[in-house]
């Protein structure tokens, strides 16, 4: 008897684990801790897709101006998952550059990434390739000690593209379009934008700059941005890549 009772109470117990277990993947994947065990069906996916191209139009990343938004850059950074974001809004269209930090699942389409080694911190250096303590400091986000990027933006998981772009229409409603990568030179590109704005200086001698990185990115534009090696207007002592880091 006192055999039976142990083992119902075991079975009970594992029917309470496994019911809970449950209860909280299906919660999981109904929260921005998951974007994509769920193949179908999950709330974030629901109403019209608010990412990429809405049009055919041939200019439309022919942008006028952009400028640089603080509130923008911080409600995406706040997402699980995003390390950090930097947001930039045109006369057209919201363009977002994002850092993954792996605090949330499926924020890939295709799996994990390969793109950082941060293993050189644990023998105190920065390149645990060549093992050279120093950084190149014109480059914040590089292949060493950095938070994650995705190449190519096409393999960025569709819920979390979805939920950065309802974040960004939720309070920018006027946005025609919402374009997301997690690219490494995309990303450098945006911190010195960005840079130039919490100098106050004016981004309009960057328009031209800005649109090649876009049509690059984003539209098939065939001139390649030189990467980020020399400082120019480019001053990046004191920066560091960190969640809130917007200004």
């Amino acid at each position: 008897m006192m055999i039976r009772r142990a083992g119902l109470a075991l079975l009970s117990a594992a029917m309470i684990f496994a019911l809970t277990a449950c209860s909280y993947k299906e919660t999981a994947q109904h929260t921005d801790s998951d974007y994509g065990s769920r193949k179908s069906g999950d709330p974030k996916m629901y109403g019209v897709k608010s990412y990429g191209s809405t049009s055919s139009g041939a200019t439309q990343h022919d942008n006028s101006f952009f400028e640089y938004s603080s509130m923008l850059s911080s409600k995406v950074s706040s997402l699980n998952g995003v390390a950090n974001a930097i947001v930039m809004l045109t006369d057209k269209n919201a363009y977002v550059a994002i850092l993954l930090d792996w605090t949330a699942a499926g924020t890939t389409s295709k799996g994990g990434t390969d793109e950082q080694n941060n293993t050189g911190s644990n023998a105190g250096v920065f390149n645990a390739d060549s093992g050279t303590p120093y950084s190149n400091t014109y480059a914040l986000v590089t292949p060493y000690n950095s938070f994650f990027t995705v190449s190519d933006h096409m393999n960025l998981s569709h819920e979390l593209k979805q939920t950065i772009a309802n974040k960004i229409r939720e309070n920018a409603p006027m946005v025609q379009e919402v374009h997301i990568s997690a690219n490494m030179e995309f990303n450098n590109y945006f911190v010195q934008f960005a840079q130039e704005a919490w100098a106050g200086r004016s981004l309009t001698p960057w328009v031209d700059t800005f649109n090649t990185v876009i049509q690059y990115q984003f539209d098939g534009g065939t001139e390649r941005p030189a990467p980020i090696t020399a400082p120019g207007h480019y001053s990046p002592q004191g920066w560091q890549v960190r969640k809130g880091l917007q200004h």
